[in-house]
C-alpha cells in the first residue's frame, strides 16, 4: 500500500464541479492499493501517517506528527500510484489491486485513521476528481508498506 503524503495549508477535492471534501492545515495523502495488500498494510500505513513527523516544532524542525498539531487529513484514492513504470513509455497496472479489493482497503485505512484523528475527509473512490492543494514547504514523502508475499 502506498501513501504519497503532502503537508498542506489547504486542500480540496471536487467531483463534477462540486466540492466534496476540504481541509485546512494538515496532510493530503494520495493512496494506492497494490494487488497483494490486505488489512495489515492498511493498518500499518494508517499508523505511519498518524505518527509521521512532518510538522515543525518550535525550533522549526520536523518533529511533530499530525496528532500533535491538531491538523486535518484528506485521503484520496489514486490507483495510478500502483503503476509499473519500470519499462517503456506507458504505465502498466498489473500491480494494482482490483477495484473491489482496493475500495475495501482504502475505507479500512480511512476507518483506522478516523479512530484516532478527529478531522478526516476523503475523495470519492472511482470518481474523476479534481484535487487542489497548497503544498506547505513544499513537503512531500512517499510511504510504502510492502504487500505480503
Amino acid at each position: 500500500m502506498i501513501g504519497l503524503l503532502q503537508r498542506v495549508t489547504s486542500a480540496d477535492v471536487r467531483v463534477d464541479g462540486e466540492c466534496i471534501a476540504s481541509i485546512g492545515p494538515g496532510m493530503l495523502v494520495l493512496i494506492g492499493v497494490e494487488r497483494k495488500d490486505g488489512d495489515r498494510q492498511a493498518h500499518r500505513l494508517a499508523d505511519r501517517l498518524l505518527n509521521y513527523r512532518v510538522f515543525p516544532d518550535a525550533a522549526g524542525k520536523m518533529n511533530q506528527n499530525i496528532l500533535q498539531t491538531s491538523g486535518s487529513m484528506l485521503l484520496v484514492p489514486q490507483f495510478t500510484l500502483a503503476a509499473d513504470t519500470s519499462q517503456g513509455n506507458r504505465p502498466g497496472f498489473s500491480h494494482a489491486a482490483d477495484p473491489a479489493s482496493a475500495e475495501a482497503l482504502f475505507y479500512a485505512l480511512v476507518k483506522r485513521v478516523g479512530q484516532t484523528l478527529r478531522s478526516v475527509e476523503t475523495g470519492r473512490f472511482g470518481a474523476n476528481m479534481a484535487v487542489s492543494l497548497v503544498n506547505d514547504g513544499p513537503v512531500t514523502f512517499s510511504l510504502q508498506v510492502p504487500p505480503d508475499m
